[in-house]
């Protein structure tokens, strides 16, 4: 497992929830966004990415809102 960095603004809850999203994109086929995470895990290359701030910041609450925009359109 990953350690928590330190000065992350994230909880527990929200780096795991984050992470996990971008393992997703990554088994779907997103381009790693560190320079080693092709010969990685892609569990530990989301997480890494999350630590280091290169992924945005996503709530649950943003993917109601998006859901809720298309299905007005």
């Amino acid at each position: 497992m990953y350690k928590l960095p330190k000065g992350i603004t994230l909880s527990k809850y929200q780096f795991v929830t984050l992470a996990s999203k971008r393992a997703e994109q990554l088994q779907m086929g997103a381009l790693p966004r560190i320079e080693d995470g092709a010969n990685r895990k892609l569990t530990v290359v989301a997480q890494e990415e999350v630590a280091r701030g290169l992924v945005e910041i996503w709530t649950p609450d943003d993917e109601e809102a998006i859901q809720e925009e298309s299905e007005e359109e």
